[in-house]
């Protein structure tokens, strides 16, 4: 039990998932001493228990970490987004309401021209301004 907490306090500190492998080894060991297990066997018990959960657990989590979406913020969370139009959008300029506010907008095409209502996705944010098709 010692071992198994005093694995576990660095695990907390560290954030190192393989120190509560060792802790749960650890705890199992234990659970065998409990059960009267001689020091072979409850040594056996840690080793088999933590290079087990370490062969399991470590490939999925390392899996799992891979697989979360990246967290777009700002204004790369703008980036493809439907914007309405407020005020006639041309190369020149114009105004869009995205994401509820209201934004400087031009059209990426420079003969491109949206008309308020209109419906635009928004391709780019230069500065202030959002660029528009």
């Amino acid at each position: 039990m010692i071992a198994a907490v005093a694995l576990g306090i660095p695990l907390v500190l560290t954030a190192m998932p393989e120190l509560g492998m060792f802790a749960a080894g650890a705890l199992a060991g234990s659970v065998a001493a409990a059960l009267g297990a001689g020091i072979v066997v409850q040594v056996v018990v840690f080793v088999v228990v933590s290079v087990s959960l370490i062969a399991v657990v470590r490939p999925i989590a390392a899996r799992n970490r891979k697989q979360q979406p990246a967290m777009r913020s700002g204004v790369d969370a703008l980036k493809g987004r439907q914007a309405v139009v407020l005020e006639r959008v041309d190369a020149d300029g114009g105004r869009i309401k995205l994401a509820g506010e209201t934004w400087s907008a031009r059209a990426l095409d420079s003969g491109q021209v949206f008309r308020p209502g209109e419906k635009v996705d928004v391709v780019e944010i230069e500065g202030a301004t959002a660029v528009v098709m």
